[in-house]
C-alpha cells in the first residue's frame, strides 16, 4: 500500500483563506479517490503562505474490478426502448444477454469494469481537483486557462512504497508534476528532491519551512510570551489574530518592539485595535497598571542585525498610524468635555431606516421606552433617559468612524469625559450587548434599561413597517436582538411581561414618526417571534421543545422568566416515573373525553358529583382530586411551579387505580355523564399546570 505526497506550490495565498483550502484539498482528493474504489489509512491536510500539501497514508495500490448486471427491456420491445438501454449500457446489442423472465424473454447487460492504479485515479482526481478548486477568489496569469488564487508554480504528486518512490505522470496547464519543492524564499537556496512525506517536511524545515500551521502558531505564542515575559509584561491574549499572523510567514521570527511615550495615554483599545487593524500586532500589556506599552510583530526572516531594521521599519509605521489615533482621540475628547451636543445633533443627519428616520429619531424613542422600562429594572428613570440620549452619540466621533469596532466602549471613554454619571457612561458601553449566545450580559439597572430599550425599539419599527426575517435572511438582525432581550430578562431574574413593552414602544414609534409608520396591531406576531427565538436558546440548553410548548400556551407566556421558570419544573416532572405515567394517564382521560364530546356533540366540563360513583377507585378519585387542586391553585398563584407539579404527581396513583377498575362509557347514561365530567376534571386540572397535550409520549 503506497503512500502519497501531494504539494501545490504558488505564490502567496492569502492568510484567511489557507485553513479551508487545506480542508477543500482534502475533501476534493479523499472523495474522488473513494468514489474511484480506493481505500487509505489515514490523510492530513497542511498549509502555509506558499503551499497546500497533503499526505495519504496507505492508499490501495488499485481498484478492484467490478461487474455490473443491468436488466433491460423485453426482446419484444419497440425499437426505441432498445437503442435507449444500448446508449445508457456503452454496448452494442451483440454484446447483451437474453435471458428468460416470467413474462418473457429480457435483455440483460453484463459490464465488467477491470481495476485501475493508483497513479492513474491519483492523476484524474488531482487534475479534477486543480481544476475545480473552490477558491472563494482567483487568477489566472500567462497564456494558459488555469484559475488559481495566485500563480502556480509547481505541483508534487508522488507515490512512495517499500520499493521506493515514483511521480505520478500528471500534467496541468504546463505545469508537470515532479519531486521537487523549494524552501523559503529569501533565506533557502535552491529548489530540492523529496521521496516521501517525512522527507518533504523534515527537508522543509531545513530550508526555513515549517511545515504545520499549529506548530508556527505555537512558536509564535511561545517566544512572545517569553520576551515579554522577561520584561515584566504580558501578551494580550487574541486566538484570530495569532491564526492569521501564522498563515503570513513560513518561518515565524518574533519581535518586541516599543510604542512611544506620545501614544502611551491613549486608551488601551485603541492601541490594541489600531495594531491588529492596520499591522497585524499583538498588543504587549504592562499588568501593573493595564496600559498597552510594547507590541510584538511576527517577521517572516531571520537578520544579520535580529530583526533591528524590521523593528525600526515597523515602528516608523506605525507612529504614522498612531499619530491618526492620537489625533482623533485627542479631537473627540475636546468635544466630548462640551457636552457632546455636536455630535447628537449630527445624528439627526444620519439615517436610520428610511421609513423609521434618523438615528437622532431613533434616539429619542429609545430614551422615552427606556424611562418607561426603568422602574421595571430597579433603574433610575431620569438616569436612563439620559444614558439613552447620550449612548449613540460616539457614532458621530471620528474614532468611531476609523475603527466601527469600538462603538460602544468609545461612548464610555467620552461620557466619562463630560462628567456625566457612572451608571451613565457605563450604560453607554453596554447597551449593545449582548451581541451572542456567548456575550456578557449587562446587569447594571440603568444599562438594562437601555439595552433593552434599544433592542425593544429595533424590533418593534421593524414590525411596524413589515420588515421580518424570513428563512435565512435576517439583514436587520432581529434574531440577534430579540435573543439579546431573553438573556436581558433571564440572567437578570425580571418579570417583565412583553406584550405591554410592545405596546408602549409601538406606541412611541407613531407618536415620535407619525406620519412615517403607523402602530403594529398584531402584537402577539412578534411575540410568537421571541416564542421561537426562545425555543431555540432553551434547546440548547437541554429543554424540550414540547415542554416549552405546553408551557408556551398557558396564560402569562408573555413572561419570560416566568415562562422558563414553568418549562423548567415541567420538564424536571416529567423525567421522574410519577410524571411519565401521570402524562399517559392525562392523554388517556383527555382521549377518551375527546371522543365521547365529539359523539355526543356536548361539552364535558362541570356536574361531576361523588353521589353517583360507584367505585371505591371512583371515589378515590373525587377525593384525589378535590385535595389536589387545594393544593396546586394556591401553588400556582405564588408561581411555585415545583409544588403545584409535586401535587399533581399524588394524582398518578389515583387515575391509574381508576382506569383499571372503572369503565368510563357506563351502559347507565347518569353515571357515564358523571364519569365523563370527572375525566374533564383530571383535564382542567392538569392543564392548570400546563398544557400537557402539547407534551409527546
Amino acid at each position: 500500500m503506497p503512500d502519497v505526497l501531494i504539494e501545490l506550490f504558488s505564490e502567496e495565498i492569502p492568510a484567511r483563506m489557507q485553513r479551508k483550502a487545506a480542508d477543500d484539498l482534502k475533501s476534493l482528493v479523499t472523495n474522488g479517490l473513494v468514489e474511484a474504489g480506493l481505500t487509505y489509512a489515514g490523510v492530513a491536510a497542511f498549509s502555509t503562505p506558499r503551499r497546500l500539501a497533503l499526505s495519504i497514508d496507505g492508499l490501495t495500490a488499485a481498484s478492484k474490478p467490478v461487474r455490473e448486471e443491468r436488466k433491460g427491456p423485453r426482446v419484444d420491445a419497440p425499437e426505441k426502448a432498445i437503442e435507449g438501454f444500448l446508449r445508457a449500457t456503452g454496448l452494442n446489442k451483440e454484446q447483451l444477454e437474453v435471458r428468460d423472465e416470467k413474462k418473457g424473454q429480457v435483455y440483460f447487460a453484463v459490464i465488467e469494469k477491470p481495476g485501475r492504479s493508483a497513479a492513474e485515479i491519483l492523476a484524474e482526481v488531482l487534475e479534477k481537483a486543480v481544476r475545480n478548486f473552490p477558491w472563494p477568489k482567483s487568477m489566472r496569469w500567462g497564456a494558459g486557462s488555469l484559475r488559481w488564487v495566485r500563480p502556480l508554480h509547481s505541483i508534487i504528486c508522488l507515490m512512495s512504497d517499500e520499493q521506493g518512490a515514483q511521480v505520478v505522470p500528471l500534467e496541468i496547464d504546463g505545469i508537470v508534476a515532479g519531486d521537487t519543492t523549494r524552501g523559503h524564499r529569501f533565506m533557502a537556496g535552491d529548489a530540492f528532491r523529496v521521496t516521501g512525506f517525512d522527507d518533504y517536511e523534515a527537508k522543509l524545515k531545513r530550508a526555513k519551512v515549517v511545515l504545520r500551521a499549529e506548530e508556527r502558531a505555537e512558536m509564535i505564542w511561545h517566544d512572545a510570551t517569553n520576551q515579554a515575559f522577561a520584561q515584566g509584561l504580558e501578551v494580550v491574549e487574541d486566538k484570530g489574530l495569532l491564526a492569521e499572523v501564522s498563515g503570513l510567514v513560513e518561518w515565524p521570527v518574533v519581535l518586541l518592539g516599543a510604542i512611544d511615550d506620545a501614544f502611551l495615554g491613549l486608551p488601551p483599545e485603541v492601541l490594541q485595535t489600531s495594531m491588529k487593524e492596520h499591522q497585524k500586532f499583538f498588543s504587549v500589556r504592562n499588568p501593573k497598571t493595564g496600559r498597552i506599552e510594547k507590541f510584538v510583530t511576527v517577521a517572516n526572516m531571520e537578520t544579520a542585525d535580529h530583526g533591528a531594521t524590521i523593528l525600526a521599519g515597523n515602528q516608523k509605521v506605525l507612529a504614522a498610524r498612531l499619530s491618526d489615533a492620537k489625533f482623533f482621540w485627542e479631537n473627540d475628547l475636546r468635544i466630548a468635555k462640551e457636552g457632546m451636543g455636536a455630535w447628537r445633533e449630527s445624528l439627526a443627519n444620519v439615517t436610520f431606516h428610511n421609513k423609521l428616520g434618523s438615528q437622532a429619531e431613533r434616539i429619542a424613542r429609545i430614551a422615552a421606552l427606556a424611562g418607561e422600562i426603568a422602574p421595571m429594572v430597579g433603574a433610575d428613570a431620569a438616569l436612563a433617559v439620559q444614558a439613552a440620549e447620550v449612548a449613540k452619540a460616539d457614532l458621530s466621533s471620528e474614532m468611531v468612524y476609523e475603527f466601527p469596532e469600538l462603538q460602544g466602549l468609545m461612548g464610555r471613554y467620552y461620557a466619562e469625559a463630560a462628567g456625566l454619571p457612572a451608571e451613565v457612561a457605563a450604560a453607554c458601553e453596554a447597551h449593545y450587548s449582548p451581541l451572542g449566545p456567548s456575550d456578557d450580559v449587562p446587569t447594571a439597572p440603568v444599562s438594562v434599561a437601555v439595552a433593552l430599550a434599544d433592542k425593544l425599539d429595533t424590533l418593534t419599527g421593524f414590525w411596524a413597517i413589515d420588515e421580518k426575517p424570513t428563512g435565512s435572511k435576517d439583514p436587520f438582525a432581529l434574531r440577534r436582538a430579540a435573543l439579546g432581550v431573553i438573556r436581558l430578562v433571564l440572567v437578570n431574574g425580571l418579570t417583565l411581561p412583553l406584550l405591554p413593552l410592545f405596546a408602549q414602544a409601538s406606541e412611541i414609534v407613531g407618536k415620535r414618526d407619525a406620519g412615517k409608520v403607523e402602530a403594529f396591531a398584531d402584537i402577539n406576531d412578534l411575540l410568537s417571534f421571541f416564542h421561537d427565538r426562545l425555543k431555540v436558546f432553551l434547546r440548547d440548553q437541554g429543554v424540550r421543545h414540547d415542554v416549552i410548548d405546553a408551557c408556551i400556551a398557558m396564560d402569562g407566556a408573555d413572561d419570560l422568566a416566568l415562562l422558563v421558570k414553568r418549562a423548567e419544573a415541567l420538564g424536571a416532572f416529567l423525567t421522574t416515573d410519577d410524571g411519565e405515567n401521570l402524562l399517559q394517564g392525562f392523554k388517556r382521560a383527555n382521549n377518551i373525553l375527546t371522543q365521547a364530546e365529539e359523539k355526543d356533540g356536548v361539552e364535558y366540563s362541570f356536574g361531576a358529583d361523588p353521589k353517583f360513583a360507584e367505585e371505591d377507585a371512583e371515589k378515590a378519585l373525587f377525593a384525589a382530586l378535590d385535595k389536589a387542586e387545594a393544593a396546586i391553585t394556591p401553588a400556582m398563584a405564588a408561581q411555585d411551579f415545583a409544588a403545584a407539579m409535586g401535587a399533581m404527581a399524588q394524582l398518578r396513583a389515583p387515575i391509574d387505580a381508576f382506569f383499571e377498575a372503572v369503565q368510563v362509557n357506563s351502559d347507565n347514561q347518569v353515571v357515564r355523564r358523571n364519569r365523563l365530567n370527572l375525566l374533564s376534571r383530571i383535564r382542567s386540572i392538569c392543564l392548570s399546570v400546563a398544557d400537557l397535550r402539547q407534551v409527546e409520549g
